[in-house]
């Protein structure tokens, strides 16, 4: 794309008082007009023939491989020429909605035949950013035209869920006080898988001895137990509509994907087997079984994935479709939300049919906004109506976790800032008590 500066507008318009007052003075001299113009326009053509052609120019984006919502990285813009480079040129790019640029335009200078701009980077929702166009222009050595290059891109970078959070935890959560080098450790204690026989010492449980093994080796041997492993755990997210409200500044589905990120780690570690199941009005994702702390990586982008929806959640289907994926039993965590009994009552019926077979731990959102009305001293009469109704709708919460655990579902209910910690110490708890 070709088009004049500011420069050469303003000395085509120069042209025209010039032209009025020849014409003023000299009637035949208005033809001077028009060939100030044609000059003008000559100039522009000249300009245009001694700059560097948009064909001799190559542009390249250089982005991240994936960043965090909310955080912040690098990219680099970069106009390479073939040969007459200009001094100087401005290069801008185009982004869409989950992701900030800045600056969006900027001069910079060439060096070795390129010119190259850094760009601070902002992530804003998760999905993929897609970095849409790149444009260049420069003028030319008389400063009289712009020639500028646009090029389609269309290049994508996955916006995952910042899991700097779930890093934290998760060494909070395993780490080891060793004062010198490291140590090995073996998860041994409650349980019920068999691991080894050892001497009996004092402090053992008289439980574990094995009275047969006792009477062959002719002293006290105990049987030494360790955490199960080997267990199935789905991560079952609703994406739906509600889930895409925000809690405390964060839609809801977020909170429930860093919490669901951080009990999937510890799963692996522990050995378990993690899956990774998204639905709203339709399923979304659906991981198979995974194993190892390598699997991790898949389970983040798979969440990443996981975009914000604007439909009803449909438990019968979700739930249904996830029920027929299951060959064996599970610990199958949901994530959800509800606004009424009513609508929770698909959701109760598919959870109950879930039941038969596998174990639920229902992952309930503390709303602490809700609670603070209902507990806020009123100072006008509309502090009275939104405290009764913040109180009706925090009863009707209460009896929808009634009704399920009377189900047999384990209910975690936490604030949002500790749902993490809150769902991983429910996981810990189902193996503890061996109902995995």
């Amino acid at each position: 794309m070709i088009y004049p500066t500011p420069r050469a507008i303003a000395v085509a318009a120069l042209g025209a008082p010039l032209a009025l007052a020849a014409g003023l003075a000299a009637p035949g001299l208005w033809a001077t007009g028009a060939a100030w113009v044609v000059t003008v326009g000559a100039l522009v053509l000249v300009d245009v023939l001694l700059a560097a052609s948009p064909r001799s120019v190559r542009l390249a984006l250089t982005t991240p491989r994936s960043l965090g919502v909310g955080a912040e990285g690098e990219a680099e813009v970069e106009a390479a020429f073939d040969k007459s480079a200009p001094a100087r040129l401005q290069l801008a790019v185009g982004v869409n909605d989950r992701i900030t640029a800045a600056p969006a335009r900027a001069t910079v200078e060439t060096v070795g035949g390129a010119g190259r701009l850094k760009l601070r980077l902002t992530t804003h929702r998760r999905g993929e950013a897609v970095f849409e166009r790149l444009w260049a222009r420069w003028r030319g050595p008389l400063g009289m035209a712009w020639i500028q290059r646009e090029e389609a891109l269309g290049q994508r970078m996955p916006v995952v869920p910042d899991i700097q959070q779930v890093k934290d935890e998760a060494l909070r959560l395993f780490a080891r006080d060793a004062p010198i080098g490291t140590r090995a450790q073996i998860e041994t204690g409650e349980g019920a898988e068999f691991h080894a026989l050892k001497e009996f010492s004092t402090g053992m449980d008289l439980r574990s001895i094995d009275w047969k093994q006792s009477a062959r080796h002719g002293k006290l041997v105990a049987r030494e137990y360790r955490t199960e492993r080997n267990h199935s755990v789905v991560l079952a997210l609703d994406c739906g509509r509600l889930m895409s409200a925000p809690l405390g500044g964060v839609p809801r589905i977020d909170r429930a994907i860093n919490a669901a990120l951080l009990l999937a780690f510890v799963c692996l570690k522990l050995g378990d087997r993690v899956g990774l199941f998204a639905f709203d009005a339709r399923p979304r994702v659906a991981s198979g079984q995974t194993a190892g702390a390598g699997a991790f990586p898949l389970l983040q982008r798979l969440a990443a994935g996981i975009d914000y929806s604007e439909e009803e959640t449909n438990f019968t289907l979700g739930l249904t479709t996830l029920a027929g994926r299951l060959d064996r039993r599970a610990l199958v965590v949901v994530f959800t939300d509800f606004a009424d009994p009513t609508s929770a009552e698909l959701m109760l019926e598919n959870v109950a049919r879930l039941l038969r077979t596998h174990l639920v731990l229902f992952v309930v959102f503390r709303d602490e906004a809700l609670e603070a009305m209902v507990q806020q001293e009123p100072m006008e009469p509309a502090d009275v109506s939104r405290a009764v109704i913040a109180a009706a709708l925090a009863r009707q919460r209460e009896v929808v976790i009634g009704r399920l655990r009377r189900l047999g579902a384990h209910i975690v209910d936490a604030p949002a800032e500790r749902m993490g910690a809150a769902v991983v110490n429910g996981y810990i708890e189902t193996k503890r008590r061996e109902l995995m």
